[in-house]
């Protein structure tokens, strides 16, 4: 590796943390959860207000920059055509807030080194960063053989439709670079399902309210139930420590709290909505005909592998399938429950519904798809995986290897794409004692999201040599090798 560009790049980045630290705050401080029901289309107010402002950034930098119709944007400085393009693609929508703040989810706050906000570090800190990336090389005049252009997309959380109309309207690039998923390269991911388990009998009067969750792709934090009746009223009192529990005007409220994560990497969160139903049917809070409506519900939601509903695949590269059951509601009498279902990448979505059906079919439910995406793979023996992770390893100092995740990233809509940072940088020393959040907060989809600065910095100095270092590949001779 070149070090006296890498020290250039380095001083320079340094040199502008603070600046680019305000511009990340920009967006964050605008709620750009996509909304597509919105009369302002195709997703919200917030998305349109974000993608707006970060053009708008990218102009006060000299970029050249285009709305594609707000589905998403473009910033680049040299002209070129597609077939010379390596893509960097991030995202500016975000998941809902939730509860459990300490800081405000829309504030912007900088506290000890971190960006603390929703879309903090998924995907807005990133993708200003991709744009301080571009302004480095444009300033320090180091220019690459390929067309560098950022885009930046406003529906990823909810299901990535912003893609497929880019990819139905537009030429996509030679290759394309997604900077959402950790280092080094992350060249597959696994297969997303998302559907309704929706009970066949309905809940009886008794059962004013069930709700929880507030997305399909995080494990949810708050469940509530408000029943009617002497009988809920007695028998609640009899739920353990972490319930809470209100009696008023004959309604009496339960609230179950968990913790939560993202529902690709659960391990460590708890489902709150598995804590109010296995609650419920413990303590007999419920009637016996409304107990076996809900029975089937706590049954599939058990573990977060899909054992009891007969999905628990796995293979050896892509690890084991995860479920969970994000998402509660009651329509019409009607108990529903949103399955978030990440499976590995030699599975196929067929045997997984087939197994839910099977499951549902024999509990007096029944399964209703609602939407997913297929795995991405990109070729692990394609020379661009070993030169971005080796460049990677050589500054970081480290023999880490290329990986297959549970997330969903643009990868999954796009040609020729896969993953690569700019998350998961090793904890220093000072993050390691760093006693800013409280446990299971501060992480993407969690409560406090936060978004470390200086390893931020460091991120983009490794994605600024990786992108020079591109300039040893033909794009030509990889896209011949990708089609093979």
């Amino acid at each position: 590796m070149d070090q006296v560009l890498y020290k250039k790049i380095s001083c320079w980045m340094d040199e502008h943390v603070d600046e680019m630290t305000r511009d990340i705050v920009r967006l964050v401080k605008i709620p750009s959860i996509s909304d597509p029901d919105s009369d302002i289309k195709p997703f919200g107010p917030g998305c349109r207000a974000a993608l707006e402002e970060m053009l708008k950034i990218g102009n006060e930098y000299g970029f050249k920059t285009k709305n594609y119709e707000n589905y998403v944007g473009a910033l680049w400085l040299d002209d070129g055509s597609p077939e010379n393009t390596v893509g960097m693609w991030n995202h500016l929508d975000v998941v809902p807030a939730g509860d459990n703040w300490e800081y405000g989810p829309f504030e912007g706050v900088i506290k000890d080194g971190y960006i603390i906000g929703r879309g903090a570090q998924d995907n807005k800190g990133p993708a200003v960063g991709m744009l301080y990336l571009m302004r480095c090389l444009k300033e320090l005049n180091i220019t690459t053989k390929y067309r560098l252009c950022l885009f930046v997309g406003c529906d990823e959380e909810r299901g990535m439709s912003d893609l497929e109309y880019y990819c139905a309207h537009y030429e996509t690039p030679a290759m394309s670079i997604i900077a959402d998923s950790g280092f080094p390269v992350c060249y597959g991911e696994k297969g997303i399902l998302e559907g309704r388990m929706i009970s066949l009998k309905t809940l009886s009067g008794e059962v004013v309210e069930l709700t929880g969750g507030t997305a399909g792709n995080i494990i949810p934090d708050k469940a509530v139930a408000v029943l009617k009746g002497d009988r809920a009223a007695r028998r609640a009192k009899t739920l353990p420590e972490g319930f809470e529990v209100h009696t008023e005007a004959g309604l009496t409220t339960i609230t179950a709290h968990g913790i939560s994560a993202h529902s690709a990497f659960p391990k460590g969160g708890q489902n709150a909505i598995q804590r109010l139903i296995k609650g419920l049917l413990s303590e007999k809070v419920l009637s016996e005909e409304d107990s076996h409506i809900l029975q089937p519900f706590a049954e599939a939601n058990q573990d977060y592998y899909g054992e009891a509903a007969g999905i628990s695949y796995e293979d050896e590269v892509s690890g084991k399938l995860t479920c969970a059951g994000t998402v509660l509601r009651v329509k019409e009498g009607h108990v529903q429950l949103i399955f978030n279902i990440r499976y590995p990448v030699t599975d196929s979505e067929e045997q997984i519904q087939r197994g839910l059906e099977l499951f549902c079919g024999r509990h007096g439910c029944r399964w209703e798809r609602t939407g997913g995406s297929g795995p991405s793979y990109f070729p692990k023996e394609h020379p661009a995986v070993d030169l971005l992770t080796g460049v990677y390893n050589e500054i970081m100092g480290l023999e880490t290897k290329p990986f297959v995740m549970g997330g969903g990233t643009y990868a999954k809509k796009l040609p020729s794409a896969f993953a690569y940072g700019v998350g998961g940088m090793p904890k220093t020393e000072e993050e390691k004692n760093c006693h800013l959040f409280q446990p299971q907060h501060g992480g993407a989809h969690q409560p406090d999201e936060g978004l470390n600065i200086a390893s931020l910095a460091k991120a983009l100095k490794i994605y600024a040599m990786s992108m020079i270092a591109l300039d040893g590949i033909d794009l030509d001779r990889m896209q011949a090798q990708i089609k093979l």
